[in-house]
């Protein structure tokens, strides 16, 4: 169990990045699900112990990770936003190089470590092949690679399906389903479905605060008879802001979606629809620029 206690960070320019993050994760897939620079960067950063948070304690089973962050280095696995490797090394090569770097001084069992990974990241075939040449896909399962030296028990994965097409961003996700079943694993995403489809347990944060939390289905479920939906004509859009509160719009077929919050039937030939969980994502993120607006006006 991973569990984080008020965690706060300020950068020096004043900045609040994260504020009171308390969070209980769980051994399986969690979901951390929020816009871009919501937080979830930062959060993942101080989790993996690559800064100190202002205040606040995070804790690693019976391990306090920031009065000892090298053992929690022991335990951890780690794909960054940004992975950069050496791009003229072959995958092997650089496999190798991070096991040693991992601890693993056996060559024999480094041969054994690497291999299996490669195999398991569908990966083998292209073994020796410099990394340059990957696909975005095949980077990320390499990134998934490195990460998973040592066997780790925590493993952090911040925005990795961001740029993968269809195709790649399935088997990736399913890679982490197959690893996230025996480890804590942190999928740091603004992708509502890669929450949706793999993971059990989740949190929306935006503002570097944590604004929902608990499992997708229940989010769901709370959702039910607030969510409203009309096709419209795009121009009247700004009509509609004006009158509802819109947490969404989409175009199909040429005309223009909207989906609005409501607790009560708006009529003017609004449907209530079943939401899923981007309409539960959505609505949150409304609920929270409504309040950032009205604390504004109050100040």
């Amino acid at each position: 169990m991973l569990e984080l206690k008020n965690v706060t960070h300020v950068y020096p320019n004043g900045t609040r990045a994260l504020d009171e993050v308390t969070l209980s994760i769980p051994k399986g897939m969690f979901g951390l699900l929020g816009p871009n620079g919501a937080g979830k960067s930062t959060l993942m950063r101080t989790v993996a112990t690559l800064q100190t948070p202002t205040q606040g304690s995070i804790r690693f089973g019976e391990l306090d990770i920031l009065a000892d962050p090298e053992k929690l280095r022991e335990k951890l696995g780690y794909l960054p936003q940004d992975f950069g490797v050496y791009p003229r090394i072959s995958a092997y090569d650089m496999l190798e190089h991070m096991a040693v770097l991992k601890g693993i001084s056996s060559a024999p069992d480094r041969k054994v470590t690497v291999e299996t990974l490669l195999n398991q990241t569908n990966l083998w075939d292209v073994r020796k092949k410099a990394i340059a040449g990957f696909s975005g896909g095949m980077r990320q399962r390499f990134g998934i690679a490195q990460a998973l030296i040592g066997n780790p028990e925590l493993i952090i994965v911040d925005e990795p399906t961001a740029g993968l097409d269809p195709e790649e961003r399935n088997r990736f996700l399913n890679l982490l389903a197959e690893i996230g079943e025996n480890v804590v694993v942190i999928l740091s995403t603004h992708i509502v479905e890669d929450a949706s489809d793999l993971c059990p347990q989740m949190a929306v944060i935006s503002n570097g605060r944590i604004q929902l939390e608990g499992a997708p289905l229940d989010l769901i479920e709370r959702a039910k008879g607030t969510v409203w939906s009309k096709t419209i004509d795009r121009h009247k859009l700004d009509e509609y802001q004006d009158r509802y509160e819109v947490i969404s719009t989409r175009l199909f077929a040429g005309a223009t979606s909207i989906h609005i919050l409501s607790q009560d039937d708006p009529g003017n030939g609004f449907e209530l629809v079943d939401g899923g969980l981007e309409d539960v994502y959505f609505s949150t993120l409304a609920a929270t620029r409504r309040d950032a607006s009205s604390a504004s006006r109050a100040a």
